[in-house]
């Protein structure tokens, strides 16, 4: 990518788009499975994770990168963003996803996301108008 497209706007926006894909698998696989005995719902903890880098930006995090395949950032995988709760049971099969929740996440997730896209859009709309000298 171009390094006028790296900037920590886009590069903010594209992990807040990946993370809300994430969250947009896991909630459709806890609809999927609304029916299914045992199942224990899941969600992505996106929100506590970026809360815990905001929380901590005056000071300097203590992430070196010694070689250039590191990937600097608090949480690298996916399991460690994608939380389940076992604690908890709706019915007496073990299965604890309520399906009204579960599509308010859904419809919830699908703001931040067509936000976030028009953000992006915005940004490259902005470019443009640089790059062509329009006013």
């Amino acid at each position: 990518m171009a390094s006028w497209l790296e900037g920590p706007v886009l590069s903010v926006l594209e992990k807040g788009l990946d993370a809300s894909s994430l969250r947009q698998k896991v909630l459709a696989d806890n609809v999927a499975n609304v029916d299914t005995p045992g199942f224990k719902r899941s969600d992505v903890d996106f929100q506590a994770t970026l809360g815990a880098v905001l929380e901590n930006e005056g000071e300097n995090l203590p992430l070196r990168m010694a070689s250039a395949q590191h990937m600097a950032g608090l949480h690298n995988s996916r399991e460690q963003v994608v939380k389940t709760d076992s604690s908890t049971s709706l019915r007496n099969d073990g299965n604890n996803v309520d399906i009204d929740r579960e599509m308010a996440n859904v419809a919830e997730n699908g703001i931040y996301y067509n936000a976030a896209t028009r953000t992006i859009s915005s940004q490259l709309n902005l470019l443009r108008m640089v790059i062509q000298e329009k006013p």
